[in-house]
C-alpha cells in the first residue's frame, strides 16, 4: 500500500510547489508588465497622434476585440484591438481616428502572424495607407497575396473602430 501512495504523494507535492513558484513569479513580475504595456500604448499613441495629453475610457462598447480607447484632447480616438489574422489574436494594432470620423493612422502594437507571410500586413507600408481617410465600413481594399487573412484582420480592425466610433461618436468624445 505505501508504494502506490508514496509516489502521488511526492507528485502532489511538486505540484504544490510548482503552483506556488508560478504565483509567486506572477505577483513579483506583474506591474512590471503593466507598467511596459502602459509605455507601449503611450508610445503607440505618441506615433499616431504626435505628443499629447489623452484619456483612457473605461467602455469597449460591448465590443470584445478592443482593449482601450484613449481620447486626445483635439478629440483624437485612437482604439487598441486585438483581432486574428491567421493567428488567434495575432494582430494587436493601434487605429487613428481623427475628429471627423475618418482613419489618420495605424500602428502595430505586436504581430504574432506568420513571419515573411501575415507579416507583410505591417511591413507592406501601401498596405495600411490604403485604409487612411476611410470613415465608412463600405470601401474596396487589397489583400495581400499570401496573406489574406492576415489582410482581413486588418480590415476586420479598421471596420471595427469606424464602427464603434460612429456608433457612440458623443459618448466617446464627452468621456
Amino acid at each position: 500500500m505505501k508504494d502506490k501512495v508514496k509516489p502521488s504523494l511526492v507528485l502532489t507535492v511538486i505540484c504544490v510547489i510548482a503552483s506556488l513558484l508560478l504565483v509567486l513569479a506572477y505577483e513579483v513580475t506583474k506591474e512590471s508588465i503593466a507598467s511596459q504595456q502602459a509605455d507601449k500604448f503611450s508610445s503607440s499613441v505618441e506615433a499616431l497622434f504626435g505628443e499629447c495629453e489623452y484619456t483612457l475610457l473605461d467602455s469597449n462598447f460591448g465590443r470584445d476585440e478592443i482593449d482601450s480607447i484613449a481620447v486626445t484632447e483635439d478629440s483624437n480616438v485612437a482604439f487598441k484591438l486585438t483581432v486574428d489574422g491567421y493567428s488567434k489574436d495575432g494582430i494587436e494594432v493601434l487605429i487613428g481616428i481623427d475628429e471627423n470620423g475618418a482613419v489618420c493612422g495605424i500602428e502595430f502594437v505586436s504581430l504574432g502572424e506568420t513571419p515573411g507571410l501575415g507579416t507583410k500586413v505591417r511591413d507592406n507600408a501601401s498596405f495600411a495607407e490604403q485604409f487612411i481617410g476611410v470613415s465608412d465600413t463600405g470601401y474596396a481594399f487589397d489583400t495581400i497575396t499570401g496573406a489574406t487573412y492576415s489582410s482581413n484582420g486588418m480590415k476586420h480592425a479598421v471596420d471595427t473602430a469606424i464602427e464603434v466610433y460612429t456608433e457612440n461618436k458623443e459618448a466617446i468624445l464627452n468621456g
